[in-house]
C-alpha cells in the first residue's frame, strides 16, 4: 500500500530529553495496557491464576501444572473484593484434619468421626451449592461426576459416603485415595469464593484506584506537557484547539471502557520508535480500502451519471446556451482572460509551431493526393515529383496565411476582438436557435441520457465483476518494486 502524506511527512526532532519522556510515558503505557488486559480477565480465569495448570481437555482430569508462575491471588483478590467462602473453607480445612490424622496411620475407627463429619460437610456443600455465589455452579456438577465416576454410584452423596467408608479404605491405601481428592477434588472446591457488594449494589472493584493514582496522573500530566508544546510551538494555536489535536490521548483518561486504551497506546510506542506498525498499518488500511473503495467508488459513479442525466433532460437548454453570449454574461474578466490566452497561443501555433511543420506537412499532403488520384476511375497515375511540388505550393499559401493571420492576432485590434466577439455570439444564437426546433432537443436528450444508462449498466457492472482486489494488486505493483534494483553495468573497456 502506499504510505498516506501525513505518514511521509518529516517531524519535527524533539530535544533529547523530551524523547527520553516519551518514550518512558509509552513504555509506562503500555504496561497499563497490559494491567488493564489482566484485569479484565482476571475474573474469568480467577481459577487459572488459583490453582496455576491448564487442563487441555475439561471432561478428561489432565492437568499440565505451570508451576513457574507466581499465586497471585492473595495479592488481586483485596482489588476484586474476593474473600474465602465459608462454607469451602470450612470443608477443605476439615479435609486436612482428617488428612494428618489418616497418615498418622493409625486405626481406622479412630477417624470415623472425623470421616462422617467430611461426610456431612459433602453433602451440605453439593445441597446448598456455594458456587453459585461466584457463578461457578458447573464446578458442583464436575466434583459430583467426578464422586460418581470414582464410587460407581449414581448418587453424589452416596458416593462421598463410599469413598470414606471403612469398607473402601481397607482395599485401598488412603495414599492412593488422598491422591484422588487432592488431584481432582480439592482444587475445585477452593475455587468458590464470595464477592463484596458496594453501596451501588455492584461488585467491589478498586482497580480504578490504582489505575488513577499511577497511571491516569501520569497520562493527564504527558497531556499537559504535549499541549504547551504544542502552545511553544503554534502561539497561535488555542488551548482548546491544544487539547483536541491531541484527542487520541481521550481513551486514556477514561474510567470506562478501558480496553480502548490500545489506540493511544500503540500511538505512543510508534511515536517513541519502539514498535514498527507500519506493516500492520498497511494490511488493515488494504482491508478497509478494499471493503469501501468498491462501493464508495459506485455510489460516486452513480452520482455523477444520474446528475448529469438530470441536466440533460432539461429542457431549459437553449436558455443557457444563450446565457453564453457576452452581452448575457456576468464573466466580463473572463472573457478578457479568453481573449488573451487566444493573442498569445495563436501566434505562438499559427507563426512558429505551424511553419517548422512544412516538410512533415508537404509529405502528407502528396500523399494523399497520389492516392486520391489512383482511387479515380480512369484517373492517370501522377508522379511523385508532381504530386511533391503540388502538395509543396499548397503547404506554402497555407503557411502564408497562417503567418498572416499570426501577425494581425498578435497585434492589439479591437475591432478584430469585436469581430471575434460577435462571431462567437452568432454561433451560440444559431446553436439555441437549432436545438428549439421541432423534436431536435428532444431527440438528442434521449440519446444522451442513453448512452449514460448504457455506461451504468456496463462500465459499473463490470466494476461489480472484476471487483476491487485487481486494483489493489496493480497499486501494490506500482508502490512496490517486483524485484530489487541490480548494480549498474559496467560500461565496457
Amino acid at each position: 500500500m502506499v504510505r498516506p502524506r501525513w505518514l511521509s511527512a518529516q517531524r519535527v526532532t524533539a530535544s533529547r530529553l523530551w524523547q527520553h519522556w516519551d518514550r518512558a510515558v509509552a513504555l509506562w503505557a503500555g504496561l497499563n495496557l497490559v494491567l488493564v488486559v489482566f484485569d479484565a480477565t482476571y475474573m474469568p480465569l480467577r481459577t487459572f491464576w488459583l490453582q496455576r495448570n491448564l487442563t487441555p481437555l475439561p471432561q478428561v482430569p489432565l492437568v499440565v501444572p505451570l508451576t513457574l508462575l507466581p499465586d497471585i491471588t492473595p495479592w488481586y483478590d483485596p482489588v476484586k473484593g474476593i474473600q474465602p467462602h465459608r462454607e469451602t473453607q470450612a470443608y477443605l480445612q476439615a479435609f486436612n484434619r482428617l488428612d494428618r490424622a489418616l497418615q498418622a496411620g493409625g486405626p481406622l475407627g479412630a477417624t470415623a468421626a472425623q470421616r462422617r463429619r467430611q461426610v456431612e460437610l459433602t453433602a451440605a456443600m453439593l445441597n446448598e451449592n456455594p458456587f453459585a455465589a461466584s457463578g461457578n455452579s458447573g464446578t458442583l456438577e464436575t466434583i459430583k461426576n467426578r464422586l460418581r465416576q470414582r464410587a460407581g454410584e449414581d448418587s453424589a452423596q452416596q458416593a462421598a459416603d463410599r469413598l470414606l467408608s471403612d469398607a473402601w479404605l481397607q482395599q485401598r491405601p488412603w495414599q492412593q485415595e488422598r491422591r484422588f481428592w487432592q488431584q481432582q477434588i480439592l482444587p475445585l472446591v477452593a475455587t468458590s469464593y464470595w464477592r463484596s457488594i458496594d453501596e451501588n449494589g455492584r461488585p467491589t472493584d478498586h482497580a480504578w484506584r490504582i489505575d488513577l493514582l499511577l497511571f491516569q496522573s501520569v497520562f493527564a500530566l504527558d497531556i499537559l506537557l504535549r499541549m504547551l508544546r504544542l502552545r511553544r510551538r503554534f502561539p497561535a494555536l488555542s488551548w482548546r484547539d491544544a487539547l483536541l489535536r491531541r484527542w487520541i490521548d481521550l481513551p486514556l483518561l477514561l474510567p470506562f471502557w478501558r480496553v480502548l486504551r490500545v489506540v493511544p497506546v500503540v500511538e505512543r510506542l510508534s511515536q517513541a520508535r519502539l514498535i514498527d506498525v507500519e506493516p500492520l498499518r498497511a494490511a488493515v488500511s488494504r482491508a478497509v480500502v478494499s471493503l469501501l473503495a468498491l462501493e464508495l467508488f459506485e455510489v460516486l459513479a452513480l452520482q455523477l451519471v444520474d446528475g448529469t442525466q438530470s441536466l440533460i433532460r432539461s429542457p431549459q437548454w437553449p436558455r443557457w446556451i444563450r446565457s453564453l453570449r457576452s452581452h448575457q454574461s456576468v464573466a466580463a474578466a473572463e472573457d478578457q482572460r479568453l481573449l488573451e490566452l487566444v493573442r498569445l497561443w495563436g501566434p505562438l501555433v499559427l507563426g512558429q509551431v505551424a511553419p517548422r511543420l512544412a516538410p512533415e506537412l508537404q509529405s502528407l499532403l502528396g500523399h494523399a493526393l497520389q492516392r486520391s488520384l489512383q482511387e479515380v476511375p480512369g484517373g492517370a497515375i501522377l508522379p511523385s515529383g508532381v504530386s511533391r511540388q503540388l502538395a509543396a505550393g499548397v503547404v506554402d499559401s497555407l503557411l502564408d496565411v497562417s503567418r498572416g493571420t499570426a501577425q494581425r492576432l498578435a497585434r492589439s485590434d479591437e475591432r478584430q476582438a469585436e469581430l471575434i466577439q460577435k462571431a462567437t455570439d452568432r454561433f451560440w444564437e444559431e446553436l439555441a436557435a437549432a436545438l428549439e426546433q421541432a423534436g431536435t432537443l428532444e431527440r438528442s436528450q434521449e440519446l444522451l441520457w442513453a448512452l449514460l444508462q448504457q455506461l451504468k449498466l456496463n462500465y459499473l457492472g463490470q466494476i461489480n465483476r472484476a471487483g476491487i482486489d485487481a486494483l489493489m494488486d496493480e497499486l501494490d505493483e506500482l508502490a512496490v518494486p517486483l524485484s530489487p534494483p541490480g548494480p549498474p553495468a559496467t560500461p565496457p573497456a
